[in-house]
């Protein structure tokens, strides 16, 4: 009977249809092999549970947490290893559970809460080592792709800003507000009065420091915050939502935008920033680094395909306008994270620790390679909240969100008809 080693290496040979894989293997008792003449990764398998687990299924999962929790030692460029994991997980496909657990229980104030706080609450002082200066924690917005963080961030905002035709006076709720960036240059930029809610108590501590850093404690309010206890009703003008949905889970997004609908006026606009499924047949939405994604990175955190996300908000009134998908946006905002947090890896290391380090490095620099190689995708859904029969207000078309006094309200002329 082969070893188990043996039958490892025979499965992978058999299921790369001829690939030469750039990849070296370091077996727990020194012995190596090789995969290709040009090896651009090398693996050290410190223990003979690893091959068993990879034979399982769900290569990715295994390799994550093995480089985490140090028993996988992995060298090579992070885009290698990830292509890598990518060929054995193809080897060894992830197994998919046969039934779904019930997730709407996960989704709890309090539990949310918690998820929050293990994600968001690392401190502040470790994301403003490689965010960019208005700490902006979610997709950038670039022109050209060569724009650095500062640039493509500032951008981001003011695209936002733009879509959702802010002015003077306008209440702005912005759900899930992080370090209070959006709602800073929104009140600065475009003079609007804001409200921003989170449930990290870092972020909040900050986004208050900062307002009142900024002299804006008399147009932006910030509270520690859940949405479903948000008590304005029929009272904002707009409303945006950047890389918050996630947290909501599947079958609480129709509680979301019930909520959303609620505190928007009639005619009043929604901005929509996140994460979605490249593959709307995902259902139980387990996929290749899923599991690792829940224990490490976001616990709880779930990413609906884009025709729920629509249906959903169309059942609250919210007649969708424009939807824009920056998935490769995404991908290069990652690659700028990463390469800022590796120049400051050993000041990273003494705030969070080696292994936190990891976490966060391979979640950030697996979900660049994620985005770009289409297993994910990130987008903008802008929508007015349509109650009644007559049309609501909107532009006649895009333009007015890149150029200036290009907005043109949307009257029919009826004329003689």
């Amino acid at each position: 009977m082969k070893d188990l080693r043996t039958n490892f290496l025979d499965h992978v040979k058999k299921n790369l249809g001829g690939k030469p894989l750039p990849l070296r293997i370091i077996f727990w008792d020194g012995h190596e092999y090789a995969f290709s003449e040009q090896v651009l990764v090398t693996m050290r398998l410190h223990s003979a549970r690893h091959v068993t687990n990879l034979l399982m299924g769900n290569a990715i999962d295994v390799l994550g947490e093995g480089y985490v929790e140090g028993s996988i030692g992995l060298d090579g460029r992070y885009q290698d290893i990830l292509a890598v994991a990518e060929a054995l997980n193809r080897a060894f496909p992830a197994k998919k559970p046969k039934t779904g657990f019930l997730r709407r229980a996960l989704h709890s104030k309090s539990r949310d809460a918690e998820a929050i706080h293990y994600h968001y609450d690392v401190s502040n002082a470790f994301y403003q080592l490689w965010l960019d200066r208005n700490m902006v924690y979610s997709c950038a917005y670039f022109k050209t792709g060569t724009e650095d963080i500062d640039t493509a961030q500032a951008q981001k905002l003011d695209h936002i800003c733009r879509k959702l035709h802010l002015q003077p006076d306008e209440k702005l709720l912005d759900i899930g507000c992080g370090w209070g960036g959006l709602l800073v240059w929104a009140a600065k930029h475009y003079a609007i009065q804001g409200v921003g809610i989170t449930l990290s108590q870092e972020q909040f501590a900050y986004a208050r420091e900062r307002v009142e850093r900024e002299g804006l404690t008399d147009r932006i309010e910030i509270r520690l915050q859940d949405y479903r206890d948000i008590p304005e009703r029929d009272f904002f003008d707009k409303v945006s939502s950047v890389g918050m949905f996630e947290h909501v889970g599947r079958a609480k997004l129709g509680e979301y935008f019930q909520v959303i609908h609620r505190v928007l006026k009639e005619g009043g606009w929604v901005m929509n920033h996140g994460i979605t499924a490249s593959q709307q047949d995902d259902e139980l939405g387990h996929h290749s680094g899923s599991d690792f994604m829940d224990k490490y990175v976001f616990p709880d955190g779930e990413i609906p395909h884009l025709w729920r996300v629509v249906r959903e908000m169309a059942g609250q009134d919210l007649e969708v306008l424009d939807v824009e998908n920056l998935r490769p946006h995404y991908a290069q905002t990652l690659i700028h994270w990463v390469q800022r947090l590796e120049a400051r890896k050993a000041e990273a290391i003494a705030m969070i620790g080696d292994k936190r380090y990891r976490i966060w490095a391979i979640y950030m620099a697996g979900c660049a390679y994620a985005f770009w190689h289409n297993w994910s995708a990130l987008h903008q859904i802008l929508a007015v909240k349509q109650s009644r029969e007559e049309l609501t207000p909107r532009p006649w078309e895009r333009r007015y969100q890149y150029q200036e006094n290009a907005f043109q309200l949307a009257e029919p002329d009826w004329g003689n008809i």
